[in-house]
């Protein structure tokens, strides 16, 4: 049965959740989408005067769009020789922009700062979303929405992040998708997000490794204490995400080429204490 929370029109008729999002003001959408407007002029503006950004990724990126190989595996060249310091995930987006648009430094540090957008629109959901049953204002939760994402956005780190190409913005992007996803496994009591978010900290870790486990507790705990479920289907719940995030962090083949170089590949060789 769809779970539908009952909202009065003007004339006291009661409609389902879905219609109601239907008649989100106006007003507020020109807000938001002036919010992502602005953060995408922000993290495109002159872009291309990074360059090559990392030219190490740069060069992995290109080896991606000449061999569907180098691109699955995160090889540094297209020969396959010997693969980058980190999983390919965030290779396999620049790879297929070099593929698909040419090498430039556009079509390497645009898909970053697209990232960054994303990032800000959920930044923006997840604290309206959070704020709107906490207040009972829906204008106070739209705004405590924008001001969460305009303080993200505006973050000099983060501005940083969304216009190179590390890693990086691949990984706050999902891990912020996580977070998400958890909230709407609590409020609307469905496994399915809760699953889903596990999935996306799997790719968090093709991503980056083990530095997408920094958020696991606390969104852990949060689903523990507030999941409207009881404790052992919560314990069960969170077995079953973890499972989701365990398969989607090692569905990928182990071996990083197909070809024995006598190198050690990423998957296997240690993490550096910088990564």
């Amino acid at each position: 049965m769809t779970n539908t929370i009952p909202r009065r029109t003007p004339r006291g008729r009661a409609v389902p959740r879905a219609a109601a999002r239907n008649q989100v003001p106006l007003r507020a959408r020109l807000e938001l989408a002036a919010l992502l407007l602005g953060t995408a002029v922000l993290y495109l503006w002159n872009l291309g005067a990074s360059g090559w950004a990392n030219a190490f990724y740069s060069a992995a990126a290109q080896a991606g769009s000449q061999d569907w190989t180098a691109w699955f595996f995160g090889s540094s060249d297209a020969a396959n020789a010997i693969t980058v310091d980190k999983p390919p995930a965030a290779l396999w987006i620049t790879g297929l922009s070099v593929r698909l648009f040419g090498l430039n430094s556009w079509s390497i540090l645009v898909p970053q700062a697209l990232m960054g957008v994303a990032t800000v629109w959920l930044v923006y959901l997840a604290v309206r979303r959070a704020a709107a049953p906490a207040t009972g204002n829906e204008r106070l939760a739209h705004c405590g929405g924008l001001l969460a994402g305009a303080v993200m956005a505006l973050t000099p780190a983060a501005v940083l992040m969304f216009r190179f190409n590390n890693p990086d913005a691949l990984l706050v992007l999902l891990m912020t998708a996580a977070a998400y996803g958890v909230l709407r496994a609590i409020q609307d009591a469905r496994v399915r997000w809760l699953l889903l978010a596990g999935v996306l900290l799997g790719f968090g870790f093709l991503t980056k490794q083990l530095q997408v486990l920094l958020v696991v507790p606390g969104l852990a705990a949060a689903y523990l204490l507030a999941a409207p479920a009881g404790l052992g289907k919560r314990v069960l719940r969170l077995a079953a995400a973890g499972a989701a995030m365990v398969v989607a962090a090692g569905w990928r083949p182990s071996s990083s080429s197909p070809r024995k170089t006598g190198r050690t590949s990423a998957a296997r060789r240690p993490t550096p204490s910088w990564n």
